[in-house]
């Protein structure tokens, strides 16, 4: 109720941008793909250092929590990005892939650093090497580990993946067909310094 003494009262947000009695007209499509690149809940498959770097990008600093991205999601039945950071060993091949088929359509996959993407530096029998050959992958980001401002990149390619998506998918079976986005490294490494002799 506004008060007397002061007959102004604040609007905020969309109410500030309307009349009074005023309408909006969009596509539903349009609404709907807002709704779904504003509210993603990531399901986190971190099993090495890029979990911490994971970790990193919901805190403070990079704040993940600006993008719809309130909580990390451990129900894979509640969650619809799979973010999988770190390696997959070929024991944990078949819980990567459970995980994948209980969440809900749609739903869209980041494979993050060079152990996920390409197995890394662990070329032997029992690492996977690269997740997208038993899983679709709709963005790639590179890096060993990659920095929290690598993996926001990768979920902005995602949002606006989201926002290009028709209703129903364009895929032959009704699904989404995986984008592979690979994105290109943020910074360049510096030559390290090299001892010229012992002394």
């Amino acid at each position: 109720m506004p008060d007397a003494s002061f007959p102004y009262t604040p609007r905020m947000g969309i109410e500030a941008a309307l009349p009074v009695e005023g309408f909006m007209t969009t596509q539903l499509q349009r609404v709907i793909n807002w709704a779904r690149r504003s509210s993603l809940w990531p399901m986190p498959f971190a099993t090495a250092c890029c979990g911490i770097e994971l970790m990193a990008t919901a805190s403070s600093r990079y704040d993940l929590a600006r993008f719809g991205m309130e909580r990390m999601s451990f129900s894979p039945r509640q969650a619809d990005l799979l973010i999988v950071a770190g390696r997959v060993a070929v024991k944990m091949l078949p819980v990567l892939q459970r995980i994948y088929q209980q969440m809900a359509e749609p739903k869209w996959v980041i494979s993050m650093g060079a152990c996920a993407s390409t197995g890394g530096v662990f070329d032997n029998y029992a690492v996977v090497q690269g997740c997208d050959q038993f899983i679709p992958v709709d963005v790639y980001v590179p890096g060993c580990p990659p920095r929290p401002e690598q993996l926001l990149e990768g979920i902005m390619a995602i949002q606006r993946m989201i926002d290009e998506d028709r209703i129903p998918p364009k895929g032959p079976d009704g699904r989404r067909v995986p984008a592979n986005i690979v994105l290109a490294p943020t910074h360049r490494p510096t030559a390290q310094p090299v001892a010229l002799g012992l002394r």
